[in-house]
C-alpha cells in the first residue's frame, strides 16, 4: 500500500463587525477548516480532508493513507449598546478557536481518525461602568472537544463514520451588584463585584453517511448529540461594604446542554475541475432555555439564579463551490445563519442576531504531502 502522509495548514480570518449584536449561531463555532469554510461551510457531501471528522465522519471512508490537519480561526468580535445618550462598546478581545485532525487508513476499507477543536465558545467584555453592568460585564465560554472517530468504507459507493467526544469546558462570568436605597435597605451599594469560575465535562457521540451514487454526485448526513455540561466551581464576592455577610464567597454549580446538530448535502461536479455544495444545519438551540446556577451559601439577600433564556431551534443554509486549476484551488460561499435568540431574550452576556455571510478561499498544494489553504 502506498502511504500518504498529508499536512494541510489552514488560516482564517473572521471579523465580524456586527451591531448591536456580536454574534450569530448562539455560541456555536463552525470555523473547523479553511477549505470547508472557504466554502461557506458547504462540506459535508463532500468531506474529502480530515476536516470530516467534524462536518460528517463518513467522509474518512474515501480518504487514503496517513494525514494531518492543523489550524485556527482568528476573531474579533465588536458591538456596541444603545441606551439614551449612551452607547457603550464592547471592548476588543482575540478568539482563536484551533482544531486539529490526525487520520488512519487500513488496507480494509477502515479508516481511523482523532479530532481536537473548539465547538463552542467566545465571550464579552464590557466597561465596568456601562449602564448593564447588573447583567453582564465579562463573560468567557471555552470548549475543547476530544473525538475519536472510525469509519468503514462499504463499497465503492457508501461509507459510514462514528465517533464519540470527551467535552472539556470552562466558564466565566462577572457582572456588578448595585443595591439601591428602600424603606428596609437603608444603605446603597453601587459596584459590588460578582465573580463564577467553573469548569466542567460531558460526553457525545456523532455518526454520519456518504453516498456516491454516481461519481460526480455525493449526498451527505451526520449527526452530532446534544452535550450535556455539568459545571461546579467558585464563587467569590468583592467590594461588598455593609454587605459582606450576606454575600460571602464559597461554590456554586450549573449545567448547559448543548445542542443536536444535523447537517445534509448534496454536492454535484459540474466538470471534473468544479465543484458545487448545497448544505442545510438544524441546531437543536431549545435546549437553552434557562441558565439555573445553585449557590451553596444562600442568605436573605443572595438566593439561587434562574434566569430564562428560551432560546429556539435555528438552522444555516449553505452554498458553496471549487474550481480547481493546476495547484490552485479557488473557493467561494455563502451561509444564512439564523439566531436562535429571540428578541424578548437579547441580552448583553452572548448578544446574537441573524447574519448573512459570503467566503471567500484559497488553497495551494506546495507538494504532494503538504497543501497550505
Amino acid at each position: 500500500m502506498k502511504k500518504l502522509f498529508n499536512v494541510s495548514l489552514m488560516f482564517l480570518i473572521v471579523w465580524l463587525m456586527f451591531a448591536p449584536q456580536v454574534f450569530a449561531g448562539g455560541f456555536q463555532l463552525n470555523e473547523h477548516g479553511a477549505k470547508a469554510m472557504g466554502m461557506g461551510g458547504a462540506f459535508t457531501a463532500q468531506a474529502n480532508d480530515p476536516s470530516a471528522i467534524f462536518f460528517n465522519p463518513a467522509g474518512l471512508g474515501f480518504q487514503k493513507g496517513m494525514k494531518v490537519m492543523l489550524g485556527t480561526t482568528l476573531m474579533f468580535p465588536s458591538t456596541t449598546f444603545k441606551y439614551g445618550t449612551e452607547e457603550p462598546k464592547m471592548e476588543s478581545q482575540i478568539f482563536y478557536p484551533s482544531n486539529f485532525y490526525g487520520t488512519y487508513a487500513l488496507e480494509n476499507g477502515l479508516v481511523f481518525g482523532l479530532g481536537y477543536f473548539n465547538a463552542y465558545g467566545l465571550g464579552t467584555k464590557w466597561p465596568e461602568n456601562w449602564v448593564g453592568r447588573e447583567l453582564a460585564v465579562k463573560t468567557d465560554l471555552k470548549t475543547y472537544f476530544i473525538n475519536p472517530t472510525a469509519a468503514y468504507k462499504i463499497n465503492d459507493q457508501l461509507s459510514l463514520g462514528l465517533g464519540f467526544s470527551y467535552v472539556i469546558a470552562s466558564v466565566e462570568l462577572f457582572n456588578k451588584i448595585i443595591i439601591p436605597v428602600t424603606p428596609v435597605i437603608p444603605v446603597a451599594l453601587t459596584d459590588g463585584k460578582a465573580t463564577i469560575k467553573g469548569d466542567g465535562t460531558g460526553f457525545n457521540f456523532n455518526f454520519g453517511f456518504l453516498y456516491k451514487p454516481m461519481p460526480e454526485l455525493s449526498i451527505g448526513a451526520s449527526y452530532r448529540h446534544s452535550t450535556k455540561v455539568d459545571f461546579d466551581g467558585d464563587v467569590t464576592f468583592t467590594d461588598m461594604s455593609v454587605y459582606s455577610t450576606q454575600f460571602q464567597d464559597g461554590s456554586g454549580k450549573t449545567s448547559i446542554t448543548l445542542p443536536t446538530n444535523i447537517m445534509t448535502g448534496i454536492a454535484y461536479d459540474i466538470t471534473p475541475d468544479f465543484t458545487l455544495e448545497a448544505g442545510f444545519q438544524y441546531v437543536g438551540w431549545d435546549s437553552y432555555d434557562s441558565l439555573i446556577i445553585d449557590f451553596d451559601k444562600n442568605s436573605a439577600m443572595l438566593s439561587d439564579i434562574r434566569a430564562g433564556k428560551n432560546w429556539e431551534n435555528a438552522y444555516l443554509i449553505r452554498l458553496g463551490g471549487e474550481y480547481r486549476m493546476n495547484e490552485f484551488a479557488f473557493r467561494a460561499g455563502y451561509v444564512y445563519d439564523k439566531t436562535p435568540q429571540p428578541d424578548k431574550s437579547v441580552e448583553p452576556m452572548l448578544p446574537d442576531a441573524n447574519r448573512n455571510e459570503i467566503s471567500l478561499g484559497l488553497g495551494y498544494k506546495l507538494s504532494e504531502s503538504l497543501t497550505l489553504d
